[in-house]
């Protein structure tokens, strides 16, 4: 029972990790898009849809370990096909509510609006991060599950 706890609770942590992460770096992106247009508010922006489907990164960890021992270069490929994959499956899903947070219609290289082909360099680049988060950051010592008690934790 403590292996399962123990993998619940550092699945949620990586959850936590990855949306975090991905909503930090969507802002930066739309901040620099904002440089780019020469806004000096230079406003970033995502969407609360955007926390749990960059926190899903978290499941990929099965696939982060089958591939570790594949080059950087591989490995960063068939993570921006996965999340190429991601992109058009929850943006898919959401445009059936209507609630999708992003349009390609009016971008050179999208597919259905749903995905644009010149973004792979950066889900080559998140994907590479989303790995180092979830395979390599050991959880910290205090958020570990060990199933013995400290003495500093009962006085």
């Amino acid at each position: 029972m403590k292996f399962l706890f123990r993998h619940i609770h550092r699945f949620l942590v990586n959850f936590f990790r990855c949306g975090v992460t991905g909503w930090c770096m969507e802002i930066l992106y739309t901040s620099f898009q904002s440089f780019r247009k020469k806004d000096p508010k230079l406003t970033g922006t995502t969407s609360l849809w955007m926390f749990p489907i960059y926190g899903m990164a978290a499941a990929l960890e099965p696939l982060f370990h089958f591939c570790r021992k594949r080059s950087c270069h591989n490995r960063g490929i068939c993570y921006a096909i996965v999340f190429f994959g991601a992109e058009y499956l929850f943006g898919y899903l959401l445009n059936k509510k209507k609630s999708c947070p992003w349009n390609y219609a009016n971008c050179k290289w999208n597919i259905h609006s749903l995905i644009r082909l010149d973004f792979f360099p950066l889900w080559f680049t998140t994907g590479l991060i989303m790995e180092h988060m979830v395979t390599k950051t050991p959880l910290p010592e205090k958020h570990r599950l060990t199933g013995a008690t400290r003495k500093q934790d009962h006085p």
